[in-house]
């Protein structure tokens, strides 16, 4: 007979407490769960737990899956959201592909019809596993009371290691219902999934040492996968030992501090042109948790063609899929850096090109009209940045012009303090990520810049933070259009409006040929986001005079509670520099 010790402590339960207790025991402290029908059981679980997780109802499912990306993206620990089945399920759809391509460790768990009249299409009946087969990480159909123990530890496990992912659990109501003597020391069944953590061979770096001790035009092109690996102060002590000019993918904000001698700010697209540029003439590019995107690449075979690659990864099926690497490492990003450091020598003379790096940064820095009499997106985000930097604060963002605007004029010291939908690029993504945010971290300020066509996007969200006591602010650069959508339509397509417009319909604007005269106002302002804001118990303001910006912006910031500041901008500003799309840094747009 087993001793007590060995014994396994088992005791019955439903597979509802089981699944609560489950999140209890892996450290879950905050939920963002929307009820119906099929998901009440863990509802009403969740209810005798409320002591140690704290359950948040979102007004819509798609804000609890990007609030659960908030707690995730900010700690670096899994994150939790709960729907129904059916149009709940479909709900976190967006939500769970965004967390795939950007890597994040989200569980989402989903009610599902009883699995007698599962296929049977059922009221609210969606085979959500089905329809997410392909942006998770991991799915399940728990059919049996027996597996919920088991599930949730996988589910967990998986989430969390490796490249981390969106895992998905369907819980059927009966299975919720139904009891079983538990085992909580059930071993995992993982066929295939491969559990240990690569790491980087001594002779791959070696490699990588001999390349940086040869390079004369070195640069490190770093992205998401550095912060998943809490790699940054690693990455930092590289740049300290060897002096290498470092560049940052929007999913690497942060890894190294945007005022550092060496930064070269973000690359891409809408970045820098001197990080575009140095990426175009270096010698050795050493690539860090990137998946060499092609909003970063532009035309695959001209990017960085000059230079040997180095490429480390703990995803081995990045490795090479877009551009073949010279040094191609299957490892956990950290790892490779702290070994790295352990025998890195800096290369013999590349003052010359720090110079040069430094050059094209002063040649061709970020910069707006600051003459211009009203407030330019580019100057309330400089603004904030400057009243912001002596505070924890946390920057969400929707997607468009803002988001690259933040990117570019907000100055970031720290990672997991910047958050972007960067992979799928969802509107709507700021709003309750900053929820999320407020959430996991009660203390700092939490800041949503935001444009007016994704704040509407999940803009019921106020009505969360409010009763909930998150105190979220909103800098809301309010430019009544689709604005990225529209400077697309002022570069390649004549101007024509294509229902960019976000006003009445009667405006000039509707459709057909726009205003190209640079700064001029929409006189109509609808919505009255002041008045929503007010609506839904926030605080609330707008400005429109430079001169009033400032002290907007403070009033904001010492607001105790949620607050939208609605900041009235022009439509015709353009985010710059700008690669068109699958063109290269010397077709990059500077004017």
């Amino acid at each position: 007979m087993a001793s007590a010790e060995t014994k396994r402590a088992t005791e019955v339960m439903t597979g509802a407490d089981i699944l609560v207790k489950s999140l209890v025991d892996h450290g879950v402290e905050v939920i963002f769960a929307y009820p119906g029908g099929c998901s009440m059981p863990m509802h009403q679980s969740l209810t005798k737990y409320g002591q140690k997780v704290r359950t948040i109802l979102p007004r819509h499912e798609q804000g609890g899956g990007f609030a659960a990306q908030g707690i995730a993206r900010s700690t670096g620990k899994a994150a939790v959201v709960m729907a129904t089945s059916g149009p709940g399920a479909t709900n976190l759809v967006t939500a769970i592909a965004d967390a795939k391509l950007d890597s994040i460790p989200l569980i989402a768990i989903t009610g599902q019809v009883p699995t007698p009249v599962i296929g049977s299409d059922a009221f609210q009946e969606t085979p959500i596993v089905e329809v997410c087969r392909s942006i998770t990480k991991q799915h399940y159909l728990v059919t049996k009371v027996d597996d919920v123990a088991r599930v949730m530890k996988e589910a967990f496990h998986v989430a969390t290691t490796g490249r981390p992912g969106p895992v998905l659990i369907d819980m059927p109501k009966d299975v919720q219902l139904d009891s079983c003597e538990v085992d909580w020391d059930v071993p995992m069944n993982l066929p295939g999934y491969k559990v240990t953590t690569p790491y980087a061979r001594p002779e791959q770096i070696r490699q990588i040492a001999a390349a940086i001790k040869h390079s004369k035009r070195p640069v490190l092109y770093c992205g998401g996968g550095v912060v998943a690996s809490e790699g940054y102060q690693a990455l930092r002590e590289l740049i300290d030992k060897t002096g290498i000019p470092i560049a940052m993918t929007v999913m690497g904000l942060g890894l190294y501090p945007n005022n550092g001698p060496l930064s070269l700010d973000m690359l891409g697209m809408h970045g820098s042109a001197y990080s575009n540029f140095a990426v175009r003439d270096c010698d050795l590019l050493i690539a860090l948790g990137v998946r060499f995107d092609d909003r970063v690449t532009g035309k695959l075979a001209e990017f960085a063609k000059n230079a040997k690659i180095i490429h480390v990864d703990i995803d081995a099926s990045e490795l090479n899929k877009n551009k073949v690497a010279h040094i191609p490492v299957c490892s956990d990003v950290r790892y490779a850096l702290e070994e790295l450091n352990q025998i890195v020598e800096p290369p013999e003379d590349i003052t010359e090109w720090v110079q040069h790096c430094q050059d094209l940064k002063k040649k061709f820095p970020f910069h707006y009209d600051n003459s211009f009499d009203g407030i330019l997106q580019q100057h309330a985000i400089s603004e904030l940045s400057n009243l912001t930097q002596d505070r924890d604060t946390f920057i969400t963002v929707g997607v468009g012009q803002h988001q690259m605007w933040a990117a570019q004029f907000y100055k970031f010291n720290l990672p997991r303090r910047w958050l972007s939908s960067s992979g799928l690029g969802t509107m709507g993504f700021g709003l309750p990520a900053a929820m999320g945010v407020q959430a996991a971290n009660p203390g700092a300020l939490v800041v949503d810049i935001d444009g007016d066509g994704s704040f509407q996007m999940n803009i019921q969200e106020l009505a969360t933070l409010h009763c909930e006591n998150l105190p979220v602010k909103v800098l809301l650069l309010n430019n009544q259009h689709l604005g990225m959508v529209v400077q697309w339509e002022d570069r390649f397509m004549e101007s024509n409006r294509a229902h960019t417009y976000l006003g009445p319909i009667h405006h000039e604007e509707a459709s057909g040929k726009g205003a190209t005269e640079r700064h001029t106002y929409v006189q109509e302002h609808y919505p009255d986001f002041v008045q929503i804001a007010k609506g839904y118990g926030c605080g609330g303001a707008s400005v429109s005079k430079k001169s009033d910006l400032k002290g907007a912006l403070q009033e904001m910031i010492e607001y105790p509670g949620p607050f939208v500041l609605n900041v009235v901008v022009p439509y015709q500003e353009h985010v710059l520099p700008m690669i068109p799309s699958g063109m290269t840094v010397d077709d990059m747009i500077l004017e």
